[in-house]
């Protein structure tokens, strides 16, 4: 039996893809969630707490591997807003 070996893409890609519906959305959603992460880090000290911390324990300290990684424990999901409901919606 072969030997696993680690590559430098953990989660891979494929399992990612197996969340998400296309490249674009994952993409998308992992880049939006880096962000979010990189500014919880980045607000730590000023106390603030508005921004949901990484929802997995990872030893990377990248945001966007924080991201990945949480994609693929299914922390993070997302929901496709329907273009005519969101029309006919009445403006706030």
């Amino acid at each position: 039996m072969a030997e696993f070996k680690p590559t430098m893409m953990d989660p891979p890609i494929e399992s990612l893809l197996d969340k998400v519906d296309s490249k674009f959305t994952l993409v998308s959603l992992s880049a939006r969630r880096g962000r979010e992460v990189n500014s919880y880090f980045n607000q730590l000290g000023e106390g603030l707490g508005s921004i949901v911390p990484p929802q997995v324990t990872s030893i990377s300290r990248k945001p966007l591997s924080i991201a990945l990684e949480e994609i693929a424990a299914g922390k993070i999901t997302y929901h496709r807003v329907d273009e005519k409901a969101a029309e006919e919606a009445p403006a706030v």
